[in-house]
């Protein structure tokens, strides 16, 4: 952009030409006349021909700048819209968040409430996805499952254990549920696509009589601890999942050695250009 004039020159010649007033265009400009006019002076040395005519009082356009003024203003009016258009990205104080279902109905809310206790300006908005798909909508932020044999996207945000859970009934009464051998006494509530939890908890406990084909079956874990807090048996899943249903007693945990589930999630940037709300959504539920 060789020929490309100061845009301070620029910006006062078309203030002046407005106004056919150099001391009207200082004061929209914040300036003194004397900038605005040694402003313009300088763009006619610049192309090397005048642009006013200067009487005592008045100005007027000379051909010149009649026919470079159209042009400019056209510039100036792209370069604000697009200005525009970053200013608006950068304070936007919204937040698009897509995440899985089951995150999103457990684990996700009370930490929202403590985010918008902390920033109330930021709007958030959640999509909730059905296990690994993409939604259909642009997002700001991502949260994805990912077992550990696959390669990390993003931040991880810890591997998760596998909980077994059961309503607090399932404790008292003739035959408690006091030991794990006593669960296969109870219906099991399984999550299809994680049938291995229940597999995993066989082992880990070296349980050989559990009921594994037997039971409730569920593609929903929020149907599974939905189902348990029900009475309608035990269920076993991500901790995180289970964590608002063990805080409001609807569900107990009767054995403290939990086990690795071999899944997590990560946190990562969506399709959305990074913006300062965004990134601070993403620090605090990094820290969460």
């Amino acid at each position: 952009m060789k020929n490309l004039p100061p845009l301070n020159y620029i910006r006062s010649f078309e203030a002046s030409a407005r106004h056919l007033s150099f001391t009207k265009a200082a004061e929209e400009l914040g300036m003194t006349q004397a900038a605005v006019s040694g402003h313009v002076r300088a763009l006619e040395n610049y192309i090397g021909r005048p642009l006013f005519f200067r009487a005592p009082r008045s100005l007027s356009l000379t051909e010149v700048a009649a026919s470079y003024l159209p042009t400019l203003r056209q510039a100036l009016a792209q370069i604000d819209i697009a200005t525009g258009q970053i200013l608006t990205v950068a304070h936007r104080q919204e937040v698009i968040i897509a995440c899985p279902a089951s995150l999103a109905t457990n684990w996700l809310p009370p930490r929202l409430r403590a985010f918008r206790e902390a920033s109330p300006e930021v709007d958030v908005t959640v999509h909730a996805t059905i296990w690994s798909e993409t939604s259909d909508q642009i997002a700001d932020i991502r949260i994805t499952p990912r077992h550990v044999s696959q390669p990390l996207i993003g931040r991880s945000l810890g591997e998760e254990e596998l909980v077994m859970v059961c309503p607090p009934s399932f404790l008292s009464g003739p035959e408690p549920l006091s030991r794990p051998a006593d669960v296969a006494r109870w219906p099991l509530i399984h999550v299809l696509g994680r049938q291995e939890h229940w597999e995993a908890f066989a082992r880990h406990h070296g349980l050989t009589d559990l009921p594994l084909a037997r039971g409730l079956k569920t593609d929903s874990s929020n149907v599974a601890l939905e189902m348990a807090s029900a009475g309608l048996g035990c269920a076993i899943t991500l901790a995180s999942l289970a964590e608002v249903h063990l805080q409001r007693g609807l569900l107990v945990e009767p054995f403290p050695d939990r086990m690795p589930s071999g899944w997590g999630y990560d946190l990562h940037p969506g399709e959305l250009s990074p913006t300062r709300a965004s990134e601070r959504l993403m620090q605090f539920l990094l820290r969460r």
